[in-house]
């Protein structure tokens, strides 16, 4: 990871000092040096506690990057997808024995509150920890605003109508447009899935019978979908999961677009991105233009970070709490 960094460095510079003019949608209460002079070490302590959970396990950079896209698409960036009770999040479709990292940021959270008590939300926390977890696996470093808040409720109900692997372009792009984003959105942050894995669950209806007269997806490469008939067979452990970028694993790179122009996309989710009628005029060409310019894919993935990390409670706004626990709110 050290050597990865380290080649990123050109990149990492000119990142931080340009994406302040480049991205816009930030949100004006939120900014990067708000806990300078109340919790100057956060930003050493989060990296330091996610590059150990990476060495612990390299897949749980994407974990970490999921669960910030899951908390800020419901109810805003309130880390409202850490909390427990009958409601949780954790409990909805896309969530339940899916959403993964809840003890590592336990850690963070505890690392924090030992040196700076009271003062760092776990909605920042998460936040940073999603930065933290593309920059140590080769991608981009960005600036991170703070000064979120931490909700005080869930919303299962929401967390249930998160964009879905299995909807067309049309309905993952409206969803994006709800709150707040747009079409170079949904194509810069697909690219998280440049690492992690996937269940058989969400991609095997792409396999056998996907058109529901007995064929797989025409999309899908037929090398790749020999293999995954071998991981995925018919009646087999939907909780058994692939690769979502087979050649490039663990590491945080452009190589997810170049397989949706091969169709080795694992997700349909992925591929419609290249290949349905709809992408033509509206995700394909940046599909094409990450495919050949990684810096491009860089850039713009830090901005829709920016963007997505500035969602904010349409109901409470910027109003909340920092949590001591970032389970449960405070009594």
């Amino acid at each position: 990871m050290k050597t990865q960094n380290k080649v990123m460095g050109g990149q990492v510079l000119l990142t931080i000092f340009t994406l302040s003019m480049l991205c816009s949608g930030a949100r004006a209460q939120l900014s990067p040096g708000i806990y300078d002079k109340t919790c100057p070490s956060l930003g050493q302590i989060v990296r330091k506690q996610v590059s150990m959970a990476l060495k612990a396990e390299i897949r749980m950079a994407a974990s970490l990057i999921r669960l910030h896209f899951h908390d800020c698409f419901v109810n805003g960036c309130d880390a409202s997808v850490l909390l427990d009770g009958a409601d949780s999040e954790k409990l909805a479709i896309p969530n339940v024995n899916s959403a993964r990292g809840f003890e590592v940021v336990d850690t963070i959270k505890a690392a924090v509150e030992n040196a700076c008590p009271g003062v760092v939300s776990c909605a920042d926390i998460l936040t940073l920890a999603a930065r933290e977890s593309v920059f140590l696996t080769g991608g981009p470093m960005w600036r991170v605003a703070l000064g979120r808040k931490d909700g005080f409720v869930a919303n299962q109900s929401s967390a249930n109508n998160l964009p879905s692997p299995f909807e067309p372009l049309d309905s993952i792009i409206a969803k994006f447009q709800a709150v707040g984003l747009n079409i170079t959105d949904v194509v810069a942050l697909s690219g998280a899935h440049t690492f992690g894995q996937a269940k058989c669950d969400v991609f095997s209806n792409r396999l056998f019978n996907f058109t529901g007269q007995g064929s797989p997806d025409a999309t899908l490469e037929t090398a790749l979908l020999s293999d995954l008939r071998t991981v995925c067979p018919v009646g087999g452990n939907g909780n058994l999961t692939a690769p979502l970028d087979r050649n490039s694993t663990d590491v945080f790179d452009n190589n997810y677009f170049k397989n949706l122009l091969q169709g080795k996309g694992l997700l349909s989710s992925d591929q419609i991105l290249f290949s349905s009628d709809l992408a033509v005029n509206t995700t394909k060409r940046l599909v094409e233009a990450y495919s050949q310019n990684q810096g491009l894919f860089f850039r713009d993935f830090a901005c829709s970070m920016i963007r997505m990390g500035g969602i904010m409670n349409p109901v409470n706004g910027s109003s909340g709490e920092v949590r001591k626990n970032c389970r449960v709110i405070n009594n």
